[in-house]
This record gives C-alpha cells, sequence and structure tokens, in this order.
C-alpha cells in the first residue's frame, strides 16, 4: 500500500514499497508539457528535458551517466503532452544515489548556452527525420486534425521554427515557471520505505520553491463533421490513422473505452487484427491505442496498408467500428477482454519502473483509483450494454478523423468511402 507524504515546502511524496524486489524506482514528475506551451514556444518543454541531462552546477554529464550507470542503474527522461518525467532504476542500497542526481538534475541544472545550441540542432534532426517516418508523422497530422489551433493538436518536439527561435532565457523562464513544488512529485517504489525516502526528500529537495501551479488550455471540441487529411508522399505503404474523440482519464467509462480498445485492435486476437490482416490480407501492421488527458481523450486506429488495398481497409476498419455500436459482444469474447486487460495490468505492476509510472502518472494528474483490487472489480462490473452505449457515443460520424499518407492518387473516391454505415 502506498504512503503519501508532504514536505515542509509542499513537495508531495509517494512512496510504495513493493515486497521481494531488490530495485527501487524513483521519479520526479513535473506539470509541464506540450499543453503548456503555446505555438511561439513549442516545444520547449522537451528541449528543456534533454538539457537537464547535459550536466549541473555540480556535476557535467558524463559524471551523472557513470554515478548511476556505473552502480548498474539506469535512468532517463520524457516529455508528454501533461507531464515531464526524470526517472532512474537503481539497486536498493543505490537509493540515495538515485534522489540525489535526480534532485542534482531538477534544482541545480547548469543550462549552457553551448549546450542549448547543439540539443536544438539534435531535436531539429529529430523532427525532420519524424516528418520522413510516416508511420509517426500521420498521428501528428492526426492530433492537428482533432484539436486545430490548440497545444494538443501541436507536436510535441515543436517545429524547426519554434525550435530555432528558443533562447537560453526563454529555457530559464520556462522552468522558473513549471518547476515547483506545486507542480512537482516524488515517486518511489520497490524495495524502499517511506521513511527513508521522506529522510532523502528533505536532504536533497527542500530547497525546491514553492509558487503557483501552472495551468494548461483547456481543449476545446468543435468538431460536427469528419475531418479528412491526405498528404500525397512517395512511400512503400500508404499510412493511416483515424482518431475518435473519446473520454477522459476521469471519466467513469474509462475501463469500457479500454475493454473496447482491446476488443478492436490492442493484440493479435482482436478483431481489426484479425479480419483485417489475418482474414483479408489487406496490412501487414494494424492496432488501436487510446490517448488519455485530464478532460478529453482519443481512440486511435493506425495502419500501414498497400496503396491498392486503401479504400478497401478503410472500409472495413469502419465497419467494424459499426458493428461495436450494433452488435452485443458475445460472452466469451469479452471475458477474453477482460482477463487480457487484467493481466497486462497485474504484469505491469510486478515490475518496480512500470508500478512507479502508472502511480505516478495517476498522482500527478489527479487521479484517485490506486486500488488495484478495486479496479479489477470496475473491470469485472463491465457489460455487454456498456460496450454498446459508449461505442454508440464515440463511433459517430461527426467525430471521426483520418490521416493518410502515401502515394494517394483518387482522393475524391476516398472521401465518399469516408463514414460508418
Amino acid at each position: 500500500m502506498y504512503k503519501l507524504d508532504v514536505l515542509e515546502n509542499g513537495l508531495k511524496v509517494v512512496t510504495e514499497p513493493m515486497s521481494g524486489m531488490e530495485s527501487a524506482s524513483i521519479g520526479i514528475w513535473i506539470r509541464a508539457g506540450g499543453r503548456y506551451e503555446n505555438k511561439s514556444n513549442s516545444g520547449i518543454s522537451h528541449i528543456l528535458e534533454h538539457l537537464l541531462f547535459k550536466g549541473t552546477t555540480t556535476r557535467d554529464m558524463i559524471t551523472i551517466k557513470q554515478e548511476i550507470e556505473g552502480r548498474g542503474g539506469s535512468f532517463n527522461g520524457f516529455t508528454s503532452e501533461e507531464h515531464t518525467c526524470y526517472l532512474v532504476k537503481v539497486l536498493s542500497k543505490d537509493t540515495e544515489l538515485g534522489v540525489d542526481i535526480l534532485s542534482d538534475m531538477i534544482l541545480n541544472p547548469k543550462l549552457a548556452e553551448d549546450e542549448l545550441e547543439k540539443e536544438k540542432s539534435v531535436i531539429i534532426e529529430e523532427i525532420n527525420m519524424y516528418k520522413d517516418m510516416p508511420s509517426h508523422y500521420v498521428h501528428e497530422i492526426l492530433a492537428e486534425m482533432m484539436w486545430p489551433d490548440q497545444p494538443l493538436g501541436m507536436p510535441l518536439a515543436g517545429t524547426v521554427e519554434t525550435v530555432r527561435a528558443v533562447t537560453r532565457q526563454d529555457v530559464v523562464n520556462y522552468r522558473q515557471k513549471n518547476y515547483n513544488t506545486k507542480n512537482m512529485l516524488v515517486v518511489a517504489t520497490g524495495k524502499v520505505e517511506p521513511a527513508v525516502l521522506m529522510k532523502l526528500c528533505r536532504q536533497y529537495l527542500n530547497s525546491a520553491e514553492e509558487a503557483q501551479a501552472s495551468v494548461f488550455e483547456k481543449v476545446k471540441l468543435e468538431q460536427k463533421i469528419p475531418g479528412v487529411k491526405l498528404i500525397t508522399k512517395d512511400t512503400e505503404q500508404t499510412h493511416v490513422a483515424i482518431g475518435l474523440h473519446a473520454v477522459d482519464r476521469f471519466s467513469p467509462d474509462k475501463h469500457v473505452l479500454s475493454l473496447i480498445n482491446i476488443l478492436l485492435g490492442a493484440n493479435m486476437s482482436s478483431r481489426l487484427f484479425h479480419k483485417v490482416r489475418d482474414e483479408m490480407a489487406l496490412c501487414y501492421e494494424i492496432s488501436s491505442s487510446i490517448r488519455r488527458y485530464e478532460d478529453t481523450g482519443a481512440f486511435v486506429v493506425s495502419a500501414g496498408v498497400d496503396d491498392k488495398k486503401l479504400l478497401k481497409a478503410i472500409e472495413i476498419i469502419l465497419k467494424e467500428l459499426s458493428r461495436m455500436t450494433k452488435e452485443p459482444v458475445g460472452k466469451d469474447e469479452l471475458v477474453r477482454a477482460k482477463e487480457y486487460y487484467k493481466g497486462q495490468l497485474l504484469f505491469a505492476l510486478e515490475d518496480t519502473m512500470s508500478h512507479m509510472l502508472w502511480m505516478g502518472e495517476k498522482f500527478i494528474s489527479g487521479e484517485k483509483d490506486f486500488s488495484v483490487k478495486d479496479i479489477l472489480q470496475r473491470i469485472d462490473k463491465v457489460d455487454a450494454g456498456d460496450l454498446l452505449r459508449v461505442s454508440a457515443e464515440m463511433f459517430t460520424e461527426s467525430n471521426l478523423n483520418l490521416s493518410v499518407i502515401g502515394p494517394i492518387k483518387n482522393d475524391l473516391a476516398m472521401k465518399a468511402e469516408f463514414h460508418i454505415r
């Protein structure tokens, strides 16, 4: 069972001891990400995350790597739409080192001008690389369609123009605004005790400043007709992404949505994989996924298909979505989906790092359901009627968005095919 403590400076500290483990996974979470940016500084959260690995006022970047990896540990960071996280996994005996390194990066980053320019070049190459990867870029296009002129629809890495324009002072100001105890959370799971972690946090993070909590722009959903964007590019495969607005992470229907995702495309026994790939051989790769945010969500189907099979693949995908709104899911199929959902959750929670990421994302977002037993019971309570209801609300023609990248020739024909029957 987890324990939540709060430092004198307002920093929240969450510990979940896990019996039988030898490792401790520690993360410092920040409420800073793509949704806290605007059109002029798009990508700055990602830039700052990169810079924190480039050295502090007391350690250079080589020392940071050697101190963690020299003890058999690993460390990383990531930026998402709503959060940034810096994390380490170490043996329990090295927990203090993990907290020391992470707090040093958060509180004392060097933010050197020359390193900023190097990272801007690296990130610009990353942006260009993604544009040359249609399987990735098609999702950027889809996000822009679903949340036009909003931070949620902007690419996390920014654009070449916004990255080039970022100055060191911009980075310093952004960090000062967002990296404070109102926006921060420390989470540790594994072989670590709450009292030990609190002592270390007091030692290394007591100087973190308290300030105002950051606020992002609430999403605006104004879609009334299907959206289609086609990009002609000479590729070997045509890449497709279909997106629909869905429930947010706090919705009581979030587990229903997860089961719909499993039934349709989350694994090899799913309907889309079986029908579109195995039975009709319309593609090599097809899957579905969910994006969860604090005030909205998305259900996404993605596939790579032969250009000549594109229209047929889209037609079959949409028929399968429509089927979810009309035909109750059979008892055996629903049981298999529930068992897969529960099994994947329990498997993930056996690993200290996966457990820390699960706990951290929930806590930093403000979720309240941390009892695995209760979550499993909620999953079991979902019935075929719930699946029909949520599918009918989500799989509507006015909620559809389609982005396609490939050697497209007959775009009018495709637009004609883009509707749920």
